[in-house]
């Protein structure tokens, strides 16, 4: 327990430990820490032991890339024989007969499902909270770990799994990885199987995976994308790298802390001989109202594919639902926006590989009731809190995060690195160079697992490697 997915698998296959011990450990670890952070809608306890005695029989086991990996699933997929509510109270869901797609291929893989991670209703916003239950960030409890795959992040930054599935479409996977310092890609447009909600909000959103480490990212992103795992391929030259810490958000700036580890990050990569220079990406007005208006529909369009009572959903959310409706009706959806941006986006990463930006504005937002607030009160907060994601949603292209240090109140602090399309592994190979350039604290350090003395010895500082 508290190992990256990729020793876990390694020892079950070779039959160093079974599968059953190792869900047994990471469920008796879950039953100690869940009651503080909240992660986990449900838990299936006899039901992973029984699927972790099926691996242990398994005469593949040798060769699954997850054997034996405890996992953990955002609610708002199919897990066969489990309710996926999306985080609503508003309907009546019945069990899933066959598992998701993204589902079906972590457990083809040999990883165990072992819960159903809790998310925000419709999954919206940048937090995660429901009426009875709010989900804390292990790195502090008075903070959010973010959302919409906020339980997911929980679970992983509090070591009841190393590796959760979560979703992305204004940012669901990446916000909550920099709030909760782990490692997530949200893939380009198409390259993962889909199928999240109605129609994916549009296109803008994408599944993926929440992590420790690089290594297990890339195992996870291999998984999912059902191809064999192997080593990353080194780009074999030094690659061009702009850095912008422009806001897309008018009035909305990076603080000093943010701002400082994207320095600091830019002469790691500088220091590796890589070039870096300066450039904004330009974000065009259209392109900003695209994203809102697929973001407003979204919530209309899951409601009703959900079969959800809309008076029963919470009064933000019911909002939200009601202009996404006006939405729909005066056309606001249309494809010219997007095609447009991407364009755009495809013309700025002509001459660079990367792009390096902050993911957040500042410190993870307080761990509280945001679904009893109002629903400009939300929009607020994760407008001013989180402004540099959902731009690569509507563009369709990679985003990464990768930790970048603490905080001086110890809360992660973490970078984005963005990439055309088809650089997925460019990006994962770019942050591995980060991680052994700059190690990070895989877990919160009052729910580590397997606590680390050279971990905890390493420096608090966005600029001193730690």
């Amino acid at each position: 327990m508290g190992l990256p997915a990729t020793e876990i698998a390694a020892r079950v296959r070779a039959g160093e430990v079974t599968a059953v011990e190792v869900v047994a450990a990471h469920l008796a670890h879950l039953d100690a820490v869940e009651p503080r952070v909240g992660a986990f809608r449900v838990v299936r306890r006899d039901a992973a032991l029984a699927e972790a005695a099926a691996v242990d029989a398994s005469p593949d086991r040798a060769r699954l890339p997850l054997a034996g990996v405890p996992v953990a699933v955002k609610d708002n997929v199919a897990v066969a024989g489990e309710v996926a509510t999306d985080g609503s109270s508003a309907g009546r869901p019945q069990p899933a007969t066959a598992d998701s797609e993204v589902v079906a291929r972590l457990r083809a893989a040999g990883a165990v499902v072992v819960g159903i991670t809790r998310v925000p209703e419709l999954c919206l916003y940048a937090s995660t909270d429901s009426a009875g239950t709010v989900t804390r960030n292990p790195w502090d409890t008075a903070r959010s770990p973010a959302g919409s795959s906020g339980g997911s992040a929980a679970a992983v930054a509090a070591g009841m799994v190393p590796l959760a599935h979560g979703n992305d479409g204004m940012g669901s996977l990446r916000l909550p990885a920099a709030a909760c310092g782990l490692v997530t890609v949200k893939p380009g447009r198409g390259v993962l199987p889909g199928g999240i909600g109605a129609d994916d909000w549009s296109g803008m959103a994408v599944n993926g995976a929440l992590t420790t480490t690089v290594a297990d990212q890339a195992l996870a992103f291999s998984v999912l994308a059902g191809e064999e795992p192997g080593p990353l391929p080194d780009p074999g030259r030094p690659l061009r790298i702009a850095v912008s810490t422009r806001s897309p958000v008018p009035g909305v700036r990076a603080d000093r802390a943010a701002r400082i580890a994207v320095e600091a990050t830019a002469g790691l990569l500088r220091e590796a001989g890589h070039t870096v220079l300066r450039r904004d990406p330009v974000i065009p007005p259209d392109a900003a109202a695209a994203a809102v208006a697929r973001w407003l529909a979204g919530a209309e369009d899951d409601a009703a594919f959900l079969g959800l009572d809309r008076s029963a959903l919470e009064p933000r959310s019911r909002t939200h639902a009601r202009l996404g409706r006006w939405v729909r009706r005066l056309g606001l959806v249309r494809p010219g926006p997007a095609e447009r941006f991407r364009r755009r986006t495809e013309e700025f990463f002509s001459d660079v590989d990367v792009l390096l930006t902050p993911v957040v504005s500042g410190p993870p937002l307080s761990a509280r009731p945001w679904h009893e607030r109002g629903f400009l009160a939300n929009v607020t907060a994760n407008a001013r809190w989180a402004p540099f994601a959902s731009p690569w949603n509507l563009a369709g292209v990679p985003a990464a995060v990768v930790p970048a240090g603490t905080r001086s109140q110890g809360w992660p602090l973490a970078v984005q690195l963005v990439g055309p399309p088809g650089a997925e592994r460019r990006l994962l190979w770019l942050a591995g160079e980060l991680e052994r350039r700059r190690p990070w604290r895989r877990h919160a350090p009052v729910f580590d697992p397997l606590p680390s003395p050279a971990a905890t010895d390493r420096g608090s500082s966005a600029v001193r490697p730690r």
